[in-house]
């Protein structure tokens, strides 16, 4: 017997072919931006394409077999962080990439997937019964996420280790842990914060022999990000700024954005179709945040903690980006989902994606066999 289709999926899908839609548009327009954007349409094409495929295969797959290996693909992500480190190609001071000759390939972005799989994996076969309990496994989720975080630290990559942090503490959050671990954990935090402060505003000296001269300028100009204006922000509120209402149209470009097809894609979107443009796909954003959010509420089972790790990172990145490129957050080089260019990136939202729709037809699935 054939299922019906969940037309409520079309809330997710409409929006989201939208979003693509003006991510082409995009991607064509920055050719006419710099010679090494010339091939980012195709690409982003063929990204796209590969993602819905891949979201249709998982949509097969029995997702027992998922969980069940999911500690050999968190181990195969580490291994890969630990490669890139050695063969990786550096590109804007980071080495986080593997060049394939027509394609780039980040490790750090499937690690994202690989820890929230592995990360519900074990939370949701904990069980909490004593104190030891909660705090053996608050430890364990430290642990895991810490050993991609470190790695991702040597890149560096900013981004990826607060994404790797959202997911742990999201998971947590809607864990069976009870709430005072949380008052325990952020005051540590805020202790450990104000003697960072006190002797980074005080006495820098310490700190930089303590962490070494490479972070304490990385925290240094995250820190600082509103004293001055770089040129990529500078540019992009220029953009913004003398951006008409639908913007300078198909093959233009008013003005030269560094990085505009992936970190500053609000502004160059700004720049090449207008502010009713962008609050189109802002309502886009909406209407799938809304979506997930529902769907969540109607989850039942365990796999509500992969779920929550999702929702936490699509919305940062939401967050971050937007303010980012307006000035109000630092840029950490977060891009804005299924907008921005990135192959790795599009590819494993769509793998989030259809673990998400496929547990959305299986919403008595058990953990026990894990």
């Amino acid at each position: 017997m054939k299922r019906k289709f969940d037309y409520k999926l079309l809330y997710f899908f409409i929006p989201l072919i939208f979003i693509m839609f003006i991510s082409f548009l995009n991607m064509y327009n920055a050719k006419v931006l710099a010679l090494n954007y010339q091939n980012h349409l195709i690409k982003q094409i063929i990204w796209y394409i590969l993602g819905f495929l891949i979201m249709f295969i998982i949509s097969k797959i029995d997702l027992k077999s998922i969980f069940k290996y999911s500690f050999i693909f968190y181990l195969g992500s580490i291994i890969l962080l630990i490669l890139v480190l050695i063969f990786g190609e550096e590109i804007n001071g980071a080495k986080a990439w593997f060049n394939l000759k027509y394609f780039s390939f980040q490790p750090s972005e499937l690690a994202k997937l690989s820890l929230a799989l592995y990360l519900t994996k074990i939370v949701a076969n904990t069980k909490i019964e004593k104190t030891k309990d909660e705090f053996i496994l608050i430890l364990k989720v430290l642990l895991i996420t810490f050993i991609p975080s470190i790695l991702v630290f040597l890149e560096p990559d900013t981004g990826a280790i607060i994404i790797y942090l959202l997911i742990a503490g999201s998971i947590l959050l809607t864990s069976k842990i009870r709430k005072r671990w949380f008052i325990i954990i952020s005051l540590i935090t805020m202790i450990f914060l104000l003697i960072f402060f006190y002797y980074y505003f005080n006495n820098p000296d310490v700190l930089i022999k303590l962490i070494g001269t490479s972070f304490f300028y990385r925290v240094e100009r995250l820190l600082s990000f509103t004293n001055g204006i770089g040129l990529q922000l500078e540019n992009a509120l220029v953009a913004i700024g003398s951006a008409s209402f639908f913007g300078s149209g198909i093959g233009k470009v008013s003005i030269y954005i560094p990085e505009a097809p992936t970190d500053f894609i609000v502004a160059f979107t700004i720049e090449n179709f207008g502010l009713i443009t962008i609050f189109l796909i802002l309502l886009a954003y909406l209407i799938i945040d809304i979506f997930l959010l529902k769907t969540y509420f109607n989850t039942n089972n365990s796999y509500k903690y992969f779920f929550i790790s999702f929702i936490a990172i699509f919305y940062f990145q939401q967050f971050e980006n937007i303010l980012m490129n307006i000035g109000l957050m630092p840029i950490i080089g977060i891009p804005l989902p299924f907008l921005s260019y990135g192959g790795t990136t599009i590819l494993i939202y769509f793998m989030f994606i259809g673990i998400i729709l496929k547990f959305k037809k299986q919403k008595d699935l058990s953990f026990c066999y894990l």
